[in-house]
């Protein structure tokens, strides 16, 4: 059988997919046309950034499974892919302490002023020093999505830093306490008490613009709001309009709506605002786990086996998943439980 990567991926996946005796074809473009040519006998599709439509699908006649290397699967029409019968799976564990590292940094960078003080003094401003930066102890942290990647941002914010964590979950009607967090059914209570505001979010329809003008006027005028899940769980216009009126003290973005930003984008040029690359997840460690998971998923499925991460529901997949635990400890990246 042969297994299209769209996109190079790390060796630890290749190595796998070669192992079990799967046929590795190299994409060369993630374009419509060049992944009809190479995917349409392809049994599997593992990709990093292609966007593969039902229509796509369709010309690919003995494709069995779409697996994405990450977590999110906004370029994958997953009910397409439902419909007919294919599985989709991904590497949901693997990025999760890389983007939680990556989240509390963001924090650190927010309260101690460390982009200003580096900029500034490399100018030979000596007097940036004059400027006071803030403890992150005893202050609250809100989250917003408390998946795999919020809850372990909540865990080293509550137990490394001292942080008052409340987490927003929308499967809760009251309010219950954890050792590390305060989970609350109403994210504007959420939003109003964060001293910082970290989202996780997956970039769904129903996430569009969850934070939007309502949302970022209830947030403390002293608060900073953190986003590495998706750009488009935020209204861009409306957060540029509350940084620039001082409404909030500051942002830090690893990821804008449409991916990266235009060079004109007036949140790359404020100065209360940090911006990255959408480079939360790209760790040595991240991207083997990534590339690892990816595979597991193919492998899984072309083998008929129980499927470890799926996104979408198939028959068989409920079925496989009842039995998951007696092969997962086979099939586990040494990194799996990290």
């Amino acid at each position: 059988m042969k297994v299209l990567v769209t996109e190079p991926i790390n060796e630890k996946g290749i190595d796998l997919l070669k192992e079990h005796g799967f046929e590795v074809v190299q994409g060369t473009g993630i374009d419509p046309k060049t992944l009809v040519q190479e995917g349409k006998n392809c049994d599997g599709i593992l990709t990093r950034n292609a966007h593969l439509t039902g229509e796509i699908m369709d010309q690919c006649p003995k494709l069995k499974v779409i697996s994405m290397h990450g977590v999110g699967v906004d370029c994958i029409d997953v009910d397409a892919a439902t419909k007919r019968g294919i599985q989709v799976t991904n590497a949901a564990s693997s990025n999760k302490r890389a983007v939680a590292e990556y989240t509390i940094g963001l924090i650190l960078m927010l309260a101690k002023g460390s982009i200003d003080y580096n900029n500034e003094f490399k100018e030979g401003n000596m007097e940036v020093r004059k400027r006071l930066g803030e403890n992150v102890s005893g202050k609250t942290l809100g989250i917003i999505g408390m998946g795999n990647i919020g809850t372990q941002v909540a865990k080293m914010a509550a137990y490394g830093l001292n942080m008052k964590v409340i987490g927003y979950n929308r499967h809760i009607e009251s309010p219950e306490k954890l050792d590390y967090c305060m989970l609350e059914p109403d994210m504007e209570k959420v939003i109003r008490q964060a001293d910082f505001l970290s989202l996780h979010l997956p970039g769904t329809t129903a996430t569009r613009h969850m934070i939007g003008e309502k949302e970022l006027s209830c947030m403390k005028t002293t608060a900073y709001l953190v986003n590495t899940g998706r750009g488009e769980v935020v209204d861009e216009e409306a957060l540029i309009r509350t940084l620039r009126e001082k409404k909030i003290m500051g942002a830090a973005l690893d990821v804008f709506e449409g991916n990266l930003p235009k060079p004109d984008n007036p949140l790359l040029h404020m100065d209360n605002v940090i911006v990255t690359p959408h480079t939360a997840a790209f760790t040595v460690e991240a991207l083997e786990r990534m590339a690892y998971q990816a595979a597991l998923g193919v492998v899984e499925v072309l083998e008929d086996k129980p499927v470890t991460y799926p996104v979408n529901q198939l028959k068989s997949t409920f079925e496989d998943n009842k039995k998951v635990s007696l092969v997962m400890d086979y099939y586990r990246y040494e990194f799996g439980n990290s």
